[in-house]
């Protein structure tokens, strides 16, 4: 489904080989925390997708764990960045902004999609889902960086 729905609105998409119930599980022990079901569907056809100009359209889930390890651990970050506990980043447009889930008491309780900007810190509402999320960026729509 997902990689139908992809290489329809782009040519540019490269695609990893499916990540494994057991590569999604361990992501999600080591973020303590339960993923979107779409995300883990999109993670279970690809554990990865690169778009052109380097744009990480989907981290796989080494990617995933490490890169929300490391916003949410980093010391200087705490200093320059309001918390980054609440997104679960996934993505990002190859110019430095994420895009991620929010996680609200523990949870990501809806599939709204938000972009990180790295240069001013802000946080804003892209799409209503993971399926918007994509039909918007590849489509022009959601312009960042």
């Amino acid at each position: 489904m997902w990689k139908t729905l992809l290489t329809s609105l782009s040519d540019d998409c490269e695609f990893s080989p499916a990540g494994t119930a057991h590569d999604i599980t361990s992501a999600e022990s080591d973020l303590n925390l339960q993923f979107p079901s779409a995300l883990k569907s999109l993670l279970s056809e690809a554990n990865g997708i690169q778009g052109e100009y380097g744009q990480g359209l989907l981290w796989n889930v080494r990617q995933i764990v490490e890169s929300n390890l490391e916003f949410r651990q980093t010391v200087d970050f705490k200093e320059l960045y309001m918390p980054f506990d609440p997104l679960l980043f996934f993505a990002d447009n190859g110019g430095g902004d994420q895009f991620a889930f929010r996680i609200l008491a523990g949870k990501i309780r809806n599939e709204d999609i938000f972009v990180w900007n790295h240069e001013d810190d802000s946080r804003t509402w892209v799409a209503p889902s993971l399926q918007d999320f994509y039909r918007r960026w590849l489509t022009g729509e959601i312009e960042v960086g």
